[in-house]
């Protein structure tokens, strides 16, 4: 993979301070890319649009967006834990594709990349919610991926799980051996997928490499969702 494939691309990323958001900034400026690196919760409904008009011209947006996992029995999920979620995790979405859409498709040019859940692809006991909402988001690019394709604008996602991060797999939990032996039993790669692959994938999918993809939900996981 190209060293500086990003090279002169302008890139906004969202919730940098959370989930894979600062191993993204490292391997997207690692590429070459300009990036404008947002803490926002993005909660308030004018916040995306804000922010968008605040970056400047962009060539990539990754919709990097993260909350703890509600664990919560579906029977005593509450409106409030409901509401919350797709507050956090699916409103703020639509609104940065609203605002940033727009420019793309006049030029022409344009990637997405949503950073999603593989839990939207196998069923988890005590996740309704998270779920729920994290399957929403990969709902939505697959039809506003192949709304936009025709002006050469790449919406995509990554629905991942088991990928070292700080925001679900803390060190914490990484060192209970309870966790490690969940993860020689049900993750056929047997380890956690690295950060850096991870991000170093979403930056293929920035990059004009990945053109060719148009909607596509990428499970990255480690198999997980084979099995």
């Amino acid at each position: 993979m190209p060293d500086k494939m990003l090279s002169g691309k302008r890139v906004l990323i969202t919730h940098a301070d959370l989930f894979m958001g600062p191993v993204l900034c490292e391997v997207l400026s690692h590429h070459g890319a300009t990036v404008i690196a947002s803490n926002d919760p993005l909660i308030k409904e004018d916040a995306p649009a804000a922010l968008v008009a605040e970056s400047g011209p962009l060539d990539a947006l990754i919709a990097n967006l993260a909350i703890p996992a509600p664990t919560t029995l579906t029977t005593e999920v509450t409106e409030q834990e409901w509401h919350e979620t797709f507050d956090a995790l699916v409103h703020p979405l639509a609104r940065l594709f609203r605002a940033v859409l727009p420019a793309m498709i006049e030029q022409r040019a344009g990637k997405i990349v949503v950073m999603g859940s593989a839990s939207a692809l196998r069923g988890m006991k005590r996740t309704s919610t998270y779920s729920a909402a994290r399957g929403a988001q990969l709902a939505y690019v697959q039809a506003v991926g192949v709304e936009v394709a025709p002006h050469n604008v790449h919406v995509n996602a990554i629905a991942q799980n088991f990928v070292d991060n700080p925001t679900y797999f803390p060190p914490a939990v990484q060192a209970n051996p309870r966790f490690q032996e969940r993860l020689q039993r049900e993750v056929p790669l047997g380890r956690l997928v690295s950060a850096e692959e991870d991000a170093q994938f979403a930056a293929y999918l920035c990059s004009e490499h990945a053109n060719c993809f148009v909607g596509q939900v990428f499970p990255i996981c480690g198999g997980w969702v084979a099995r």
